[in-house]
């Protein structure tokens, strides 16, 4: 049987001109992708060829101020070898678009409509992308680096908020202190709710 970085060596292989060598960190694998136009290829390849089966997450990070802005994370497992596969991504503000890979795992649907809801990153040939956590209309992508902590007024009256929302002391916002981690959980501040 193949080890993980075998696979990821035999991924690269099939597409040299993009992905850069496997690099380990804490005994685990990951691939980082150049060209991110690439992604649903490459995905399809990781499934069909080496049995990774299954995306786990999908997910983001915005990394403001740098450019490109975005990197996006794939996370793969083979199920028939158990093998774990992260792989990585960058893409533009300008650019904001990935090839979906939910023609790849079915699972990636809900997983691009979350990143795409929370930092603005679309996803061409999705079959449905819109939000899925903030309601339709919604202006701002809330987990942008550049979006304020205490929130923006929404001009959307009995849609949402009319005002900013406040973290602080907020139902679900820990209390700092030097009591264990249940006593610091927001519902023991109030234990009738």
């Amino acid at each position: 049987m193949a080890t993980v970085l075998e696979l990821a060596q035999q991924l690269r292989g099939a597409f040299p001109e993009t992905i850069l060598a496997p690099t380990e960190f804490r005994g685990e694998i990951t691939l980082v992708v150049q060209d991110a136009g690439r992604i649903a290829d490459i995905c399809l390849y990781a499934r069909d060829t080496l049995a990774f089966d299954l995306l786990l997450d999908l997910s983001s990070v915005d990394q403001y101020g740098d450019d490109p802005r975005w990197l996006v994370v794939y996370e793969l497992l083979g199920l028939a070898h158990g093998h774990h596969l992260r792989l990585k991504t960058s893409i533009s503000e300008e650019k904001g678009e990935l090839p979906t890979v939910s023609g790849v795992w079915p699972t990636a649907d809900w997983h691009e409509r979350e990143v795409y809801d929370m930092m603005g990153i679309r996803f061409s040939g999705h079959p449905d992308l819109r939000r899925i956590l903030m309601w339709d209309g919604y202006p701002y992508h809330p987990l942008r680096k550049d979006f304020p902590l205490a929130g923006k007024p929404t001009d959307l009256p009995e849609v949402a908020f009319t005002r900013s929302a406040p973290l602080e002391g907020g139902p679900f916002i820990t209390v700092a202190s030097t009591a264990d981690s249940m006593a610091r959980e927001p519902r023991a501040r109030n234990p009738e709710e």
